[in-house]
């Protein structure tokens, strides 16, 4: 039962933050991050659900799923264009950060040995695809920069979690080989990835063999794709592989089941809402659960002040400003080699100061740092405490605050003064090519369906009429599509106005439904059947 509680409590604060931070917005540009964290710290000052992060079961439940659903929806091709400049955000600049970051807190903070300080750089080095999609929600980041944020925050988390484990062993064992080191990181990488791909062309090629044998059944697809990460992780854990490359590469395997368009259009849509509900609710309850924790570490600061030598928290939070500063500094570096390295090009806005800034502070960091950290040992191969363990765990926490802070209140002006190219208006060429071509397909397909109409039952001039109809409009959009450039612009203007007003006929269709079920002239189920029939057409419209 007090499992249960906690459950309700951690959704019932997901929720309320989410209407704090609606209420707020119009006053003060509240992040809705920033509102559970803040709630979840309040649920832990006031009411202690007793909640162990468990840093195993965390990542199953949680990073596991918002991963795998980040590798589904990310563009295949904005992986492929940039994925030398991913890698080398992914992995390059991991590896750059430790050392780099490592010799830095181990310069400003002597009491904390290197090999400790190794092992906070590296996991402080990855930044969290949870944290980066929620600030790109509330920032209209460039296309392109985005793709490259989410492609390396989907792969650094398993470099990260690399280098943290041989630091470990390092401060255990007093001894590092480097031969070692790399074949663990090749067998974790490669093998996750191998894992995830495996485990997902297997739940798509059994599901879709049900199918086509018994029928599709919505419920059982959706859930298949809810158990894909979780059956990833799981194995290639069970393999002493990466389970978030496993989750991610099945993920992005997903990314291509979809495009077989082998499901039917009700289980996309219902998987797809489904998927939301699960992000919606992964995404708070991590943040929210990240206050919680940072009641009780803030708690123990009183523990750290001898580690440092100091006993005045400001030296702590110093601490924390300078290791973010550090970061922030490494990153840019990195980012800076990254652009000149691997985007060969003369675009101005590649070599503006702004975009190297904006790819340097949007690397927050997230609930993968906080669970990474509570993993560090107790105490040495001898027994001994671990040194400085409560101090990293405490600078951890203090830099996912500082950097999450600094992204949002700096971001906002650095991307809106980026210069434009990539926000230039989208070029339709392709959008008005492909939807030539399926109109055309349209017309190819009932043309050859009539050919057959002695074999179709009833009405053979009903068939004829409607088909005529149907043909007709194709036709149209066929003939507004291949105009000049400037005619399809107009086109254009006039499909987005014909749009807006075709919705607010669907929402009056949609009120004058309710209206009749509440009078009672209509049975619940053909309500909800009309009212979903006029939703689906006001989703199309709208994400046009």
């Amino acid at each position: 039962m007090d499992g249960m509680i906690v459950i309700l409590t951690l959704l019932t604060a997901v929720v309320a933050s989410s209407v704090i931070a609606r209420t707020v917005t119009p006053l003060l540009p509240l992040p809705l991050p920033f509102a559970q964290i803040g709630l979840g710290a309040l649920i832990g000052a006031v009411y202690n659900l007793h909640v162990a992060m468990e840093p195993e079961l965390f990542l199953l439940l949680f990073i596991a799923p918002l991963l795998f659903l980040d590798g589904w929806r990310i563009p295949r091709e904005g992986l492929i264009e940039d994925k030398w400049t991913i890698l080398a955000l992914a992995m390059g600049l991991v590896v750059f950060t430790v050392i780099g970051a490592g010799y830095f807190i181990h310069w400003m903070i002597p009491a904390m040995p290197l090999a400790v300080a190794f092992a906070l750089a590296a996991i402080l080095s990855p930044t969290d695809a949870v944290a980066v999609g929620a600030i790109a929600r509330r920032t209209p980041f460039p296309a392109r920069l985005l793709y490259i944020l989410e492609g390396e925050a989907l792969l650094n988390d398993a470099s990260g979690l690399v280098c943290m484990r041989f630091a470990v062993d390092a401060a255990l064992t007093g001894s590092f080989s480097i031969v070692e080191a790399s074949e663990t990181f090749l067998w974790l990488a490669l093998a996750g990835s191998a894992i995830g791909v495996a485990v997902a062309v297997a739940a798509n090629t059994a599901k879709d063999w049900i199918a086509r044998r018994f029928g599709e059944e919505t419920g059982s697809q959706i859930l298949v794709s809810l158990l894909i990460p979780f059956g990833a992780y799981l194995l290639a854990s069970h393999l002493q592989a990466s389970g978030i490359l496993a989750a991610v590469a099945a993920g992005i395997t997903m990314n291509q089941e979809e495009k077989s368009g082998r499901a039917s259009p009700v289980t996309r849509i219902r998987r797809a809402a489904v998927w939301d509900a699960v992000q919606f609710a992964g995404n708070g309850v991590i943040f929210v659960l990240l206050g919680h924790q940072l009641t009780s570490i803030a708690a123990g600061a009183a523990r750290v002040e001898g580690d440092t030598g100091h006993r005045e928290i400001p030296w702590l939070l110093a601490y924390v400003l300078a290791v973010t500063a550090a970061l922030v500094v490494l990153r840019g570096l990195w980012v800076w080699i990254s652009i000149r390295l691997f985007r060969r090009t003369r675009e101005a806005w590649l070599r503006d100061w702004r975009l190297t800034a904006t790819a340097s502070l949007a690397g927050a960091r997230g609930a993968v740092t906080l669970s990474g950290v509570m993993t560090l040992p107790l105490s040495l191969g001898n027994g001994t405490p671990l040194p400085a363990r409560d101090l990293a765990i405490f600078l951890a926490a203090g830099v996912i605050v500082a950097s999450l802070l600094l992204a949002n209140m700096a971001l906002p002006p650095l991307v809106k003064r980026l210069l434009p190219a990539e926000d230039k208006p989208l070029d339709r060429t392709e959008e008005n090519a492909a939807r030539l071509a399926a109109a055309r397909a349209a017309i190819r397909a009932m043309e050859e369906k009539l050919k057959h109409i002695g074999d179709m039952p009833g009405d053979a001039k009903l068939y004829i009429q409607s088909s005529a109809r149907i043909i007709e409009q194709y036709r149209q959009q066929i003939e507004a599509r291949s105009q000049p450039a400037a005619d399809l612009e107009l086109s254009n203007r006039i499909d987005a106005v014909e749009r807006s007003l075709r919705i607010v006929g669907l929402r009056a269709e949609r009120a004058e439904y309710f209206r009749i079920a509440r009078s009672g002239g209509l049975p619940d189920e053909l309500a909800r059947a009309l009212v979903r029939e006029v939703d689906l057409t006001e989703a199309r419209l709208a994400i046009r």
